[in-house]
């Protein structure tokens, strides 16, 4: 892979003042450092940036900046996005020296069609997506790959069963989960029976029969009771009583 150059400009003000005038002119704030070294901010191409997080490496992808003419070997060590819109907000980077180890994170990818899946019908749950490891910058693999096709329902792989490179020693827990086979969660059978009654509902409503007669807006008739008397009580009530008088 040819060697990356980043060009960066070194700017003395800083605040958010100056970061936004920076990112009108289609530019973004970011500072460069190492350990017991000056902090230089600098402004970069988010643009550049965005190609580097997009290769094979992403944010570990070793790389050159440029300031007034001279290279540092950094690593992205650090950077924000907008969260609506997905833009580079600012970027730090980290100067290595390539005999000395670094702590990073690499990003595990899943390989094949888990059994557990395929013949039992079973869902596979990707736990741990990254694995902290420590080696020298130019050791750093792409990815790290995990076998799961073996696994059945039920079963697990773990950090301790995966392959790594020579050079590279694992920092995280070698217990950690990064994968499972596990059985389709109870409320999606629930959702899955339900949906059936839900289309019954939905047809009787389409083409419902009209209400039994004796059932009315806010009331219900006794069976043999005359509406009237149900609707006016009180009335029939008199009705009743002066009908006895009649007769006396």
């Amino acid at each position: 892979m040819p060697e990356i150059v980043v060009a960066a400009e070194s700017r003395a003000e800083t605040g958010k003042n100056t970061n936004r005038r920076l990112r009108r002119k289609g530019m973004i704030p970011g500072v460069v450092y190492g350990t017991r070294k000056e902090t230089i901010p600098v402004a970069v191409s988010p643009k550049e940036i965005s190609a580097i997080l997009r290769s094979a490496k992403g944010e570990n992808t070793l790389f050159d900046i440029e300031i007034q003419g001279k290279k540092k070997r950094v690593i992205l060590k650090e950077y924000q996005i907008e969260p609506l819109k997905g833009a580079l907000l600012h970027a730090d980077f980290y100067e290595v020296a390539l005999d000395k180890a670094l702590h990073v994170r690499v990003h595990i990818e899943l390989k094949g069609l888990p059994v557990g899946v395929k013949v039992q019908g079973g869902i596979l749950d990707f736990v741990t997506r990254e694995l902290e490891i420590e080696c020298l910058p130019a050791d750093i693999p792409d990815k790290i790959e995990a076998d799961v096709s073996h696994l059945e329902m039920g079963k697990h792989v773990r950090a301790s069963e995966l392959l790594l490179p020579p050079k590279v020693k694992m920092l995280s827990d070698p217990g950690s989960v990064i994968a499972h086979v596990v059985a389709p969660r109870a409320e999606e059978e629930v959702a899955a029976a339900a949906a059936p009654a839900e289309g019954a509902v939905a047809a009787e409503a389409a083409g419902a029969p009209a209400e039994p007669e004796g059932i009315k807006k806010g009331k219900i008739v006794a069976e043999g009771e005359s509406e009237e008397k149900a609707e006016k009580p009180e009335k029939a009530e008199k009705k009743e009583k002066a009908e006895k008088k009649e007769k006396r």
